[in-house]
């Protein structure tokens, strides 16, 4: 919209007076010419600048009120459109000599209504009363809010006890639910799940209906004086990199056998991958997961950390998830079963699966306005803790030990993991699913972080923090950008 500041009564004067002129000379019929040649450059010249003004102040208004949309706190609403307004107006330099925006808010906080005016100094267009012309925009925003299904894989093997590696993870961790609810304790279709893991993962042993029958009376009558905490072992044949669920494909218990303490005579020393639980009396001995008791922890359910928490609506819920989380010893570092486990959580094959009080979780891939979205962390490289050759080389895990896999070295192992890693980030984004992913610490090599980097859905996704105060940072920018994605239309 255009307006003049003043009128053109003065030429419009001067043509009436031309046109009662009857002298035969062609002075006043070329002069009158010459004005409105110089009238009409002077319309294209101010008409360009114009419409130049025009076109900067829609684009700043709409990115005012796109800023004011996405702004997460409302207390910060006017002061972001008016940031972003100020940034983007500074295109059209002195062509304007003023420019204003208002912003109003209504009371329910959902639409936003924008409006723009900026004064442009007229050139040739003076020349005909025309001294300034002002320049008029609008623009009105609704604040949508998309639903998000979030869960958090996160590291919780015995690397993450060293330097406080643990703490740090939570407190980041922490803020980023913090940003992501405000101060509300539910927000709308929101639910967070949180998936701790080392190299296998405890679901709950409220679920021994995903086991097999024989899986199941393992558990009903293999481990004595205790009970079977959780934790699964991968599925074979590659469904371990799916989101198969158990109905189609059931899982075994994971257990840890007991073994003697066996005296390795050519090392001088006893053999520390052993788990001797049952004492030779035949009675039997305290086992793990009572307490977290570090390298002194035996029995069936060795090195079984804390369970997933599924999908939750309650900010507390999922705080008190992550307050729970400790480093765990034994077996080593799997993140592709982290990983595909993340998944399972927000897979609608798993609906009503993990929870009897929410039938409808998780929801359907293309549910309009939902986001599934998976952040994965690590403080290292994919890993076995080597053992002796007489005991399987290596401790026992989610695969089994090593050999169990196929490997006599624990490189090829690595190497194996590595790979399933790959294949199950590719799986996980094929379905739509949104990936952040960090490496933490100084552990992570060039080939560890170049996979984090493939695995994000984009490569700025992906971040690397060497230090505490960079994965808080890293936290804080993924808890950034996930608001602006639950408030983006």
């Amino acid at each position: 919209m255009f307006r003049q500041s003043r009128s053109g009564n003065d030429v419009i004067r001067f043509f009436h007076v031309l046109k009662r002129d009857e002298r035969g000379s062609l002075v006043p019929a070329v002069a009158g010419a010459m004005m409105v040649l110089t009238g009409a450059t002077g319309l294209t010249v101010d008409g360009a600048r114009m419409f130049y003004v025009k076109d900067v102040l829609q684009k700043s208004l709409d990115s005012a009120g796109l800023a004011a949309g996405h702004a997460l706190d409302i207390d910060n609403m006017e002061s972001d459109a008016r940031e972003f307004f100020e940034a983007n107006i500074d295109a059209v330099g002195n062509i304007a000599s003023s420019q204003s925006m208002n912003i109003a808010i209504s009371e329910d906080n959902e639409v936003i209504t924008l409006t723009a005016e900026a004064t442009v100094d007229a050139t040739f267009m003076s020349l005909f009363g025309f001294g300034q012309i002002t320049v008029s925009a609008s623009t009105e925003i609704t604040r949508e809010t998309r639903g998000m299904e979030l869960v958090l894989v996160m590291d919780n093997t015995g690397s993450m006890r060293h330097s406080s590696k643990i703490d740090t993870m939570k407190e980041a961790a922490t803020n980023l639910i913090e940003t992501v609810y405000g101060d509300e304790e539910t927000n709308t279709n929101l639910w967070v799940g949180v998936v701790p893991y080392i190299t296998h993962v405890n679901v709950g042993n409220a679920h021994s209906a995903w086991l097999s029958e024989d899986g199941q009376t393992l558990v009903d009558t293999g481990f004595p004086d205790t009970e079977w905490m959780g934790c699964l072992e991968a599925r074979t044949d590659g469904l371990d990199e799916t989101d198969t669920p158990p109905a189609d494909e059931p899982f075994e218990p994971y257990y840890w056998a007991d073994t003697d303490r066996t005296y390795i005579e050519r090392r001088e020393r006893f053999s520390r991958g052993k788990n001797n639980w049952i004492d030779d009396e035949g009675s039997f001995e305290v086992t793990i997961n009572e307490v977290n008791n570090g390298s002194n922890a035996r029995g069936p359910n060795r090195g079984c950390g804390e369970q997933i928490t599924p999908l939750v609506a309650e900010k507390t819920k999922v705080l008190d998830a992550i307050d729970d989380m400790a480093p765990w010893s034994f077996g080593g570092t799997a993140t592709p079963m982290g990983l595909a486990w993340g998944w399972r959580v927000l897979s609608p094959r798993w609906r009503g699966l993990w929870s009897e009080s929410q039938p409808h979780l998780p929801v359907d891939y293309d549910t309009p306005f939902m986001d599934k979205v998976i952040v994965v962390l690590t403080d290292g490289k994919n890993e076995f803790i080597s053992d002796e050759v007489e005991f399987g080389r290596s401790d026992y895990t989610a695969y089994g030990k090593i050999v169990d896999m196929g490997h006599t070295s624990i490189g090829d192992a690595r190497d194996d993991l590595d790979d399933r890693f790959d294949r199950i980030c590719a799986n996980i984004k094929n379905d739509s699913v949104i990936i952040y992913s960090i490496t933490f610490g100084s552990t992570p090599d060039s080939g560890v972080r170049t996979a984090f980097q493939n695995c994000a859905t984009n490569p700025s996704f992906y971040f690397h923090a060497p230090t505490a105060a960079s994965l808080e940072s890293a936290f804080e920018t993924i808890g950034r950008q996930l608001s602006n994605l639950r408030l983006s239309k």
